[in-house]
């Protein structure tokens, strides 16, 4: 009974992250970048993005007491996202609000924080912070205050 609890809510969240994600194609085009861009190069360190890739749970949460029950539901990789090394080094991921991949990359910031995002200087709103990242697992947020409200934080578990 509890697993199948888990699994209407899991496929609740999926369904729901899906619906944001496509009705908000049309209301938050200033989010989005209108052609294709490159990874991040410039003034700040890149980082090699190849433990990234590969096939990923995902769950997001809003609040930290959720986090235990979204990890739970993330390791079921029932629907593996999957990371794609990009044609420049980057990775092939969805930003906010657009069902496009676009190549992607990790950015260290001066303060030792890590982003992905595009070449742009970490930190950016459409970058996503990497709270946490090993070999099984990465934790992440975006940065815009808007679209971390409505996408929470995100838990990736390794399938």
């Amino acid at each position: 009974m509890k697993y199948r609890a888990e699994k209407l809510v899991c496929q609740k969240l999926v369904g729901l992250a899906m619906a944001l994600g496509l009705s908000a194609c049309a209301t938050v085009e200033n989010l989005t970048p209108t052609t294709a861009q490159a990874p991040a190069s410039g003034n700040y360190q890149t980082l090699p993005a190849d433990r990234m890739i590969g096939k990923w749970g995902m769950a997001s949460y809003r609040e930290d007491k959720d986090r235990a029950r979204t990890e739970r539901i993330a390791r079921q990789c029932r629907q593996p996202y999957v990371i794609a090394k990009g044609p420049t080094d980057g990775v092939l991921m969805h930003v906010a609000d657009d069902p496009k991949e676009y190549e992607l990359a990790l950015k260290r910031a001066r303060d030792g924080k890590t982003y992905l995002g595009f070449a742009t200087p970490p930190g950016d709103p459409q970058d996503r912070e990497i709270i946490s990242m090993t070999d099984k697992e990465m934790i992440m947020r975006f940065v815009d205050p808007d679209a971390n409200n409505r996408y929470g934080t995100f838990i990736y578990v390794r399938c």
